[in-house]
């Protein structure tokens, strides 16, 4: 993407914020309609995070120009952007595959956003020079993509968006073709990256850890629309929909409050150290859930259910047990222990749960 002057765009409405991104992306698309509001300011790094066909790469396109809003308004730095064509935006992208053109070095591949802005051969190459030594691989300059690592590949795409100086930056699934120990170092040097630099960036992913360490806010999108937005830390803690839940690890239920008491509406009941009235959202994670083959007597967990034991597979270094039953539980174990239960699908079991180790907040 090449960046627009300022005679290019429309002046600003009154009463537009004058940097950053105010943006209400609207696409309608046959059955499906995206309907986003997103705003953020220089120096903010905003993920879109959710399932896949939730709308998070049509929002993308829609940023860059490549998918034409149906409605609402696009703004950067205070100037409409809706009816500017892509090449004169203000904006770099990353795209998953990177698309690194094959016949061109790493350097003229980074010239190649400069060239395009009008840059002379020599000042597009110097720049390009610069932005590869500040991600590490001055020595790859000429170097065709072919022969570059997973990790180099994605720097100069990198490099690339970011020489033509944009104003927004889209990264489209930046570290999804990384195998998981590159991905872990690729990582690293993007949240580095990313906090140098001073204009907006958008991240779309369907990976927690990745949107949990490389942004600043949380924008979750299902069905084409915004379900939960935040921190990192308050989405983890106080997830609202099953999506983001299961994203974070954790159960989930919705229910009323009645002092320590949530009923459900499945019937079943959570007791909970908070003390609430009306709407609200119970969770806890798989790890604080006990399995007993046979009723417990004298546990000192206040709830108890009767379920049993639908699905069993590999966590991490744990079992995962998926319960069905008074309640739909995920409940994490070692290999010892469900050795020891002698568990298997089909199995009854009792699991329990202490109320300090859930947490309801309001709905």
């Amino acid at each position: 993407m090449t960046d627009a002057t300022p005679a290019a765009s429309a002046p600003a409405p009154r009463g537009a914020r004058d940097d950053g991104l105010d943006a209400h992306l609207i696409v309608d698309r046959g059955s499906f309609r995206l309907d986003v509001p997103l705003t953020a300011a220089p120096g903010e790094v905003v993920a879109l995070l959710g399932p896949n066909g939730a709308g998070k790469t049509t929002a993308l396109r829609a940023l860059a120009g490549l998918a034409p809003l149906s409605g609402g308004h696009l703004r950067l730095d205070g100037r409409e952007l809706d009816r500017t064509p892509p090449e004169s935006r203000p904006v770099g992208v990353v795209f998953q595959d990177y698309l690194l053109f094959p016949h061109l070095t790493a350097l003229d591949n980074v010239a190649f956003g400069p060239r395009c802005r009008g840059a002379g051969r020599a000042e597009a190459r110097t720049r390009a020079a610069a932005w590869l030594d500040r991600m590490g691989l001055a020595g790859h300059s000429g170097v065709k993509p072919r022969r570059l690592s997973g990790g180099q590949a994605q720097r100069v795409a990198l490099a690339r968006a970011l020489a033509t100086l944009p104003r927004l930056l889209l990264l489209d699934e930046p570290l999804a073709a990384l195998d998981a120990r590159t991905r872990l170092e690729v990582r690293a040097q993007l949240r580095r990256h990313l906090a140098e630099f001073e204009a907006v960036a958008v991240l779309v992913t369907h990976d927690p850890l990745d949107a949990m360490v490389l942004a600043d806010r949380l924008v979750v999108v299902e069905h084409g629309r915004v379900v939960q937005e935040g921190t990192p830390s308050d989405i983890a803690r106080h997830p609202r929909t099953d999506y983001i839940a299961r994203l974070v690890g954790l159960n989930l239920y919705r229910g009323r409050a009645e002092g320590h008491t949530v009923r459900l509406d499945s019937g079943s009941e959570i007791t909970t150290a908070e003390e609430l009235s009306g709407p609200v959202f119970v969770a806890f994670p798989p790890g604080a859930v006990t399995l007993h083959r046979d009723r417990p007597t004298g546990s000192s967990a206040r709830n108890l259910w009767h379920c049993a034991i639908e699905g069993l597979e590999i966590h991490g270094d744990q079992i995962r047990a998926d319960l069905t039953g008074a309640l739909p539980i995920a409940a994490d174990l070692t290999t010892a222990a469900a050795a020891e239960l002698d568990l298997h699908p089909g199995a009854p079991v009792w699991a329990t749960v202490k109320a300090t180790q859930t947490h309801a907040y309001p709905a």
